[in-house]
C-alpha cells in the first residue's frame, strides 16, 4: 500500500436538523444531515407532511386552488340544485 496517499481515518460527529448527533468515525470531522433514523417517518412510524420552502402554496397559488370551506361548498350546492 502507497503511504502519505490516504485520507486520515478521525472521530466524526453526525448532526441531524432533528437534534439527533451519531458519534462515529470518518474523513471529514462534522457532517449535517436533514434527517436521520430518529425522525424518518420509516423509523418512527410517523408519516408528517414536509413542506420545504412554501412549495405547497406556491403551487396552490399559482393555479388558483385554494381550499373551499364548507360554507362555500354549501353554498355552491345550494345554487346549483335551484
Amino acid at each position: 500500500m502507497k503511504t502519505d496517499i490516504h485520507p486520515e481515518y478521525k472521530e466524526a460527529r453526525i448532526v441531524c436538523a432533528c437534534g439527533n448527533v451519531i458519534e462515529t468515525r470518518s474523513t471529514v470531522e462534522e457532517v449535517h444531515v436533514e434527517i436521520c433514523s430518529n425522525c424518518h417517518p420509516f423509523f418512527t412510524g410517523k408519516q408528517k407532511l414536509i413542506d420545504t420552502a412554501g412549495r405547497v402554496e406556491k403551487f396552490r397559488a399559482k393555479y388558483g386552488l385554494e381550499e373551499k370551506s364548507e360554507e362555500a361548498e354549501e353554498a355552491e350546492e345550494a345554487t346549483s340544485e335551484a
